[in-house]
């Protein structure tokens, strides 16, 4: 269990890192828009790390419900 949690951790902290990197793309783009398909495109991959973090710290979390 310790290695996976390992795993999900390694991962989350990826996840995390190209969230926060897209961050500052987006900004920048927002600012002086040039490509709309491609600003709507990573705000897209932003939602879909979102979510993929959201079910790794789930995992991450015990259940308390038992």
């Amino acid at each position: 269990m310790l290695v996976d949690q390992d795993i999900f951790l390694r991962r989350l902290h990826e996840l995390r890192s190209e969230h926060r990197d897209l961050d500052t793309v987006i900004e920048r783009l927002v600012q002086h828009p040039l490509n709309q398909l491609q600003l709507q495109r990573l705000k897209k991959r932003k939602l879909m790390l979102k979510d993929e973090i959201s079910h790794i710290e789930n995992q991450l979390i015990p259940d308390n419900i038992a």
